[in-house]
């Protein structure tokens, strides 16, 4: 499950693929994966759309619009990757969990829960080059207003299942002193 990023942010980073990854650029636009890689692993190709949709649709209609802000960029895991991450507390946390524990037969993950975006996945960077991409801030917020999930069985190119728009109303904070 990944979230594309759009808007100012989106746009901000797929420029920067395209300057320091253009491979990247080519293959994917920015986005930010859910499951599959981290957190929770991918879900066997045996998971029917219609279980999909059973088990996610009430999930994402139920989650309101994330609203995220990006840290610095950083080198993921001990790499040369490049990544923009996200604080993995508070709602995508909140989200994340609700799909982990959705009942679908999640296979095992290779990573803790780490959301990011990538900037840089490769090239080999030079000193130069690293230097400048960990110098990069992308200070606009991001707005996850849909998830899509991608069967992906490698060589084949990925297929897209579902796309489900996260629908659900903010949450109302009480005024005060009524």
């Amino acid at each position: 499950m990944i979230a594309e990023l759009g808007g100012e942010a989106g746009d901000r980073i797929r420029e920067i693929n395209e300057k320091y990854d253009p491979r990247l650029a080519r293959y994917k636009a920015p986005h930010l994966t859910i499951t599959g890689s981290s957190g929770v692993g991918p879900l066997p190709a045996s998971a029917t759309t219609a279980e999909l949709l059973a088990a996610l649709g009430p999930i994402a209609a139920d989650t309101p619009k994330l609203v995220l802000r990006f840290g610095p960029p950083m080198r993921f895991m001990q790499t040369e990757i490049v990544v923009l991450p996200l604080d993995p507390n508070g709602p995508l946390r909140v989200f994340h969990d609700r799909v982990a524990s959705s009942g679908l037969p999640f296979q095992r993950a290779r990573f803790t829960f780490s959301p990011h975006c990538t900037l840089s996945l490769y090239p080999t960077l030079s000193r130069e080059t690293a230097r400048e991409l960990l110098a990069i801030r992308v200070t606009m917020p991001v707005v996850i207003d849909r998830v899509t999930l991608y069967q992906t069985l490698d060589p084949q190119p990925s297929r897209k299942l579902l796309e489900l728009p996260l629908s659900g109303l903010p949450e109302q904070t009480p005024a005060s002193g009524v």
